[in-house]
């Protein structure tokens, strides 16, 4: 499988198989830079980021926002859904919370939002 190929979820359960741990968006930009052969330097002016920043990234030192991940995942050609719940699931780890992050995608509907006023 190329990491270049459309990442779905069970592509990124592959990611979890070959590197025996949880994926976390700090491990897929790491796999991403090396399936790619760039060094971090090259890899961090295309993400218009310092090296140090791109490094505490990849070891997870550094987290990333929702917001970013999607900037992140438009530059490298992925999908920003998936960039967007690893980013938010970091966070929810990070902060100690046994939750898993879902994404579902939202729909532009036209006057028929169903929601009650409270």
């Amino acid at each position: 499988m190329s990491i270049k190929s459309k990442m779905t979820e069970k592509s990124l359960k592959e990611i979890e198989k070959i590197t025996g741990t949880k994926l976390t968006l700090g491990k897929l930009i790491w796999a991403i830079r090396q399936s790619e052969e760039i060094s971090q330097v090259n890899f961090s002016h295309k993400l218009k980021i310092t090296r140090q920043h791109l490094c505490d990234i990849e070891h997870e030192r550094k987290s990333i926002s929702p917001k970013l991940a999607a900037k992140y995942a438009k530059i490298l050609g992925f999908s920003e859904e998936q960039f967007i719940r690893l980013a938010l699931q970091d966070l929810v780890d990070r902060a100690g919370l046994k939750v898993e992050v879902e994404i579902t995608l939202k729909h532009k509907r036209k006057n028929t939002d169903s929601r009650i006023a409270a």
